[in-house]
Formats: structure tokens, C-alpha cells, sequence
């Protein structure tokens, strides 16, 4: 991939976010690639793709951004190579199997990104595959109609739907870590953990959402990165914990403070219940202070 110059690459979203520093730019390229035998491979679902986010990269079924996290830390490090490969839509199992969309167009497997050149690797993945969005969805409640909720009706017979799906899903991310070094030896591998998306009793006023639903939707988003985060340490890899940078900044906030957006998104491009550019930028800081401190 070739870079975008610093100016073009950080206007977007860092100036909202973090302060970012980063190489000197020389004819597009980073002038420290010579130094830097990075070889940096993306994959995930939409949170890792910057799915909505100016400017895209990708066909409309990945909707891959050019300043997802995963542009702005191979920028940061001036990778000597970069494969993104993040899909919006991808569960698991479009790692290994092509991801098919709506069109009948096909993305290759992530897998096939990986090489034994490959030294970084950041994963994020899982909410497709246990059903996130179609909860968050099922939660909408904009009249406020009583009698609802989707925290009781994932309850109804007396067990929780999501927190089993979880549970069942558990063992894959340690199955993700191993295939990932196996194809890939020299790789450090980073998890990437999903950020805050409601406050304790959520916002109604704000957000549609009852502030019970609120609460379960953000308890099982909790519960899915505590299972990634236990994967990670159980198979050597790293994990990435979006939840406190995160905190003051979810869908709740004010516009200006928002890094994942409302069920309305009020960001151009924004899309429900993900991060937005500001997002991004501060998933890159937390990735690039993990892969640091690896070294």
C-alpha cells in the first residue's frame, strides 16, 4: 500500500482525537521505510475497517477506511509493507473462506494476507459472530413502549441467548491466534478489543435505547472482550482494552466528545454503534502503546 501524505492522512480524524505525531513524508512515502522491516497485516470486522469513514479504500462490501486504526498505526510505524484486509461483515469464518456479499461480490479469505515475512498482526473480530449488531438493533425502542426490552427477551426462558453464544465462542479466538502464527511465525499478534459503547443507564433521552438494554448491551460487549482478552493470554498474543480510553466518549456524549456513534450517527459517514474517525485515531494510540511496550 502506498501512504497518503501526512496532511491528507490525519486532517480526517486526528485533529477530534489525540495528538498524533509521526515520519517525515517524502514523495507519499515515509522516509523512515528504509529503517523499518514492518511488514503489518489488518484483519477484522467493520469496528477494524472504519466502515462510513472519507476516505474509502475498498469495494462496498468491505467499506474499509483509509484511516481506520489500522492505516494510522502502519503510518506511525512507516511499515516497510501494509495488507489491510478488515471487511465490514466479517465473522470468523471469512478468515478462511471467501466472504460472499449481497451482490455476489467476494473478498479472499483474511488468512490469505498473512506470509511467514509477516511481523504484526492485529485482530478484531467476533461481534458479527455472536450477533452484536442484530441485539443492538433488537434494543431500539424510540417510543419507549413498555412491555419491551430486549435484555428480558434475550432472558425469556431463563437463559441469557448472547452471554452462551459468548461462552461457545470462547475457544475460537485461541484457534484465530494459532492459525495466525502458523502462517505467519515472526508475528506479534495484537487482539484488538471492541470500545465503550453506552454509559451505565445509557441515555434515553439521547440515545433510544432503555437504560436496562443500555446496560446489557454494553455488559455483553464487555463479556466478548474479557473472552478475547483471556484467549490472547492463553495463546501469547496481546490485547488491546478499548474500554477505558473509551469511557466519557460512547454514544452518549456530545457530539464533539462522541467516538462511537448513536444509533443516529451525527458524524458524515458515521455508522450506528461504531467508532468514528475520533474513534479510530484513539484505537490507533492504544495499539501503537501495546505494540511498543512488546519491544
Amino acid at each position: 500500500m502506498r501512504f497518503r501524505s501526512s496532511s491528507a492522512l490525519l486532517a480526517t480524524c486526528l485533529g477530534a482525537a489525540v495528538a498524533f505525531t509521526g515520519p517525515a513524508y517524502v514523495g507519499g512515502l515515509p522516509s523512515a521505510t528504509a529503517a523499518h522491516d514492518t511488514v503489518y497485516v489488518a484483519m477484522g470486522d467493520s469496528y477494524a475497517a472504519g466502515v462510513g469513514i472519507e476516505p474509502m479504500v475498498s469495494s462496498r462490501l468491505c467499506s474499509r477506511s483509509a484511516v481506520n486504526y489500522a492505516s494510522l498505526v502502519a503510518w506511525e510505524l512507516a511499515a516497510a509493507e501494509f495488507r489491510d484486509v478488515t471487511c465490514g461483515g466479517a465473522d470468523v469464518g471469512d478468515f478462511a473462506a471467501p466472504q460472499i456479499g449481497m451482490t455476489g461480490r467476494t473478498e479472499a479469505p483474511q488468512y490469505d494476507a498473512l506470509s511467514a515475512d509477516t511481523t504484526l498482526v492485529t485482530v478484531g473480530i467476533g461481534g458479527n459472530d455472536i450477533g452484536l449488531a442484530r441485539l443492538a438493533v433488537g434494543c431500539l425502542n424510540p417510543t419507549r413502549r413498555e412491555g419491551y426490552s430486549c435484555a428480558a427477551s434475550s432472558n425469556s426462558d431463563g437463559t441469557d441467548v448472547y452471554a452462551d453464544k459468548i461462552r461457545e465462542f470462547t475457544g475460537t479466538y485461541g484457534e484465530v491466534i494459532e492459525e495466525i502464527r502458523r502462517r505467519a511465525p515472526r508475528a506479534e499478534i495484537v487482539m484488538v478489543g471492541y470500545p465503550t459503547a453506552f454509559r451505565p443507564g445509557g441515555c434515553p433521552d439521547v440515545q433510544p435505547v432503555l437504560p436496562a438494554d443500555a446496560d446489557y448491551v454494553q455488559a455483553r460487549l464487555e463479556q466478548l472482550n474479557a473472552v478475547m482478552k483471556e484467549e490472547a493470554a492463553a495463546h501469547g498474543a496481546r490485547y488491546v482494552d478499548l474500554i477505558p480510553s473509551t469511557r466519557g466518549h460512547d454514544a452518549c456524549a456530545a457530539p464533539e466528545q462522541r467516538w462511537v456513534e448513536g444509533m443516529i450517527p451525527v458524524m458524515p459517514g458515521g455508522t450506528p454503534l461504531h467508532p468514528n474517525a475520533a474513534g479510530h485515531a484513539n484505537a490507533a494510540k492504544e495499539v501503537l502503546a501495546t505494540v511498543r511496550g512488546a519491544h
